[in-house]
């Protein structure tokens, strides 16, 4: 059967074509903003972020909803068993997993530095141990792979006008502002995970705690002290956003309409919450259907008018003054620690 996407991708194999399908299928099931955005960029470059984001979606879903009733040690042993799956197609520079296939393929096409998927397992271990962060600074390492290692990830398959280094702060910042609103969207879904996703340093500046918290989920009312705290929270992830935005024109043209569709529609998730008072307790914030197509729109026709303007690169290949962050991946790649999120991926992707 035809897929345009992939034709224009360069994918031939009928089993890796099968692999990536199913990642697009993930995408679209669970990811309706990304998925969305994901339209938006050339055809060549959409299974790449399916991919990507396919794997995400699958491990997050191991540390939060278990497909059967497991143990915190089955699903470690389950996670677990998935990074070493990874880490060896990595190194191995293939895979016959249906899912860590297309990540493999993905991440030799691009040229994606090993160490950021080593940080995202490790974000997804720390999911099945830890249940508050006590600062700032601790949730901030969390979402250094849960959120921003993602970002880094899906910047090469954007391409950038420059080298990559300068766009990357703004992409891992993306990705954390996206989880940050997450954080806030899903206090209460959270809470029923037992986990709570703000640093209690900063809620117990405005009285709160997990008490608390657990109070207005029960009564699905916020209190005045939560209310100020998870101002307080929003402000915060705002400031992310101002950030994340001045590198969207580092993007390559043709990618921008993505990131910005992307960008305005988790945002505006944040104006809902908002204008809801804050009552995070009592109704999931969403934004519709009709506003999402609006801004989906506007981003294809922004979309159409860069592609006819500025041809973009083959697939797989990195834009114009692009160069991998870190070393490639591949047997003997370095596992260090790079320069920082997303792909809500992670938490609440």
């Amino acid at each position: 059967m035809r897929d345009a996407e992939l034709d224009a991708a360069g994918i031939t194999d009928p089993g890796l074509r099968q692999a990536y399908q199913r990642c697009r299928g993930l995408n679209a099931r669970h990811g309706r903003t990304y998925f969305l955005a994901t339209r938006l960029l050339p055809r060549g470059r959409r299974p790449a972020v399916h991919a990507l984001y396919g794997f995400a979606r699958w491990a997050d879903d191991i540390v939060d909803e278990p497909r059967s009733p497991a143990s915190t040690g089955e699903r470690g042993a389950e996670l677990a068993q998935l990074g070493r799956e990874l880490l060896t197609g990595l190194d191995r520079g293939s895979s016959r997993d249906q899912l860590i296939a297309p990540v493999v393929d993905t991440a030799r096409r691009y040229g994606l530095h090993r160490s950021l998927f080593e940080d995202f397992l490790t974000s997804m271990r720390t999911d099945l141990s830890v249940t508050d962060y006590p600062d700032r600074a601790a949730l901030d390492r969390y979402m250094r792979g849960s959120a921003e290692a993602i970002g880094l990830q899906l910047l090469p398959v954007l391409g950038t006008t420059g080298p990559p280094e300068h766009a990357a702060p703004h992409a891992a910042a993306l990705g954390k502002a996206f989880q940050l609103t997450n954080f806030l969207r899903d206090v209460a879904e959270d809470l029923d995970r037992d986990r709570v996703y703000l640093p209690a340093d900063e809620l117990a500046a405005h009285g709160v705690d997990r008490e608390l918290l657990t109070w207005c989920r029960q009564h699905r009312r916020t209190d005045p002290r939560v209310r100020r705290a998870l101002a307080e929270q929003h402000a915060a992830a705002r400031e992310v956003y101002r950030f994340a935005r001045k590198g969207i024109e580092l993007l390559e043209p043709v990618s921008r309409p993505c990131i910005e569709t992307a960008c305005t529609l988790y945002a505006e998730i944040l104006d809902r919450i908002e204008e809801q008072d804050f009552a995070v307790f009592h109704s999931r914030a969403v934004v519709g259907r009709w506003r999402r197509g609006r801004v989906a729109a506007a981003g294809l026709l922004r979309a159409a008018l860069a592609r006819q303007s500025r041809g973009a690169p083959r697939p797989g290949r990195a834009g114009r003054g692009d160069r991998m962050i870190g070393p490639p991946i591949g047997r003997g790649a370095s596992t260090g620690e790079r320069d920082d999120h997303h792909p809500e991926a992670g938490h609440g992707t």
